[in-house]
């Protein structure tokens, strides 16, 4: 598959602060890419810059094989959709009618807002103006524009921060759906199980460096202790090494029938954010 994004020793400096330092990845075309990292750590920045709001210090990005302040061109522009905390939104319009806003500007036919206004479970809300919404309410309509003109590639910033555990999973059935349709999703979240969810690969952001990448399975295979814990029947739990010299000994507790669980010492995507940054959830 060809990138559709390419960043290269990026760096970003904001007064005496290094934001970015040298940052470098790929993002697959038609890939879900988790971009992960406790907060200030610069997935914010990097969205910013990628999506042409923001200029680097130094270094490159491009997006669709060009250059990222090539985005300001209408024809680019059209080709992404954005969700960050600066919604866009127009308080004193319904949800229907910024959507229909949107849908001129992105020249898409208006039978695609019931569509979104599914995805994001508003269509019974889509008279409501958007003063009246609570902050859930008004993110899932800032990614139902986002997701209007179905972009090639969609970047989300916390898309389901403040959202309940219901709303949550209906969105994450309509961003894969999204996705298998062909558009590329750039993923932030703090939500680990969520990026395990969704993500073909994952990056570690910590302090403006990439510290880790690779897909959730190889990160977790990389963090493994290698060791099998045993639940036996008497209510004793063991420990055992996943190797050959402990073969022996899990057999004989099977042929004895005394397990209950075995379960494989695999590391979380929150286990492996913690050894990486060193930060709490």
């Amino acid at each position: 598959m060809e990138n559709i994004i390419e960043v290269s020793n990026l760096n970003k400096t904001f007064k005496n602060e290094q934001a970015l330092q040298a940052v470098n990845f790929t993002v697959k075309q038609g890939e879900i890419f988790g971009f992960l990292g406790p907060s200030g750590s610069g997935k914010t920045t990097t969205i910013k810059i990628l999506t042409g709001q923001l200029n680097p210090t130094s270094g490159r990005a491009a997006v669709f094989k060009e250059d990222i302040r090539q985005l300001k061109k209408p024809n680019n522009r059209k080709k992404f959709g954005v969700l960050t905390d600066n919604s866009g939104l127009y308080a004193r319009l319904s949800i229907e009618d910024n959507l229909k806003l949107y849908s001129e500007l992105y020249d898409c036919s208006l039978k695609r807002i019931n569509e979104v206004l599914q995805i994001v479970q508003l269509n019974e809300d889509k008279k409501k103006r958007v003063s009246d919404l609570s902050k859930g309410m008004r993110q899932r309509v800032t990614l139902a524009r986002a997701i209007l003109h179905e972009p090639t590639l969609l970047f989300l910033d916390e898309p389901t921060s403040a959202l309940d555990p219901v709303t949550r999973e209906h969105i994450h059935r309509g961003l894969k759906l999204l996705n298998e349709k062909g558009t590329t999703i750039f993923l932030t979240t703090h939500d680990m199980e969520e990026a395990d969810l969704l993500c073909d690969r994952i990056a570690f952001l910590h302090k403006g460096e990439i510290k880790e990448l690779d897909s959730p399975k190889s990160l977790k295979r990389k963090f493994a202790e290698n060791k099998m814990t045993i639940q036996l029947k008497n209510g004793q739990t063991v420990v055992i090494d996943n190797e050959k010299k402990d073969a022996k000994r899990l057999y004989d507790y099977m042929e004895k029938e005394e397990i209950v669980t075995i379960h494989s010492n695999e590391p979380t995507i929150g286990d492996i954010f913690m050894n990486v940054t060193g930060r709490e959830l």
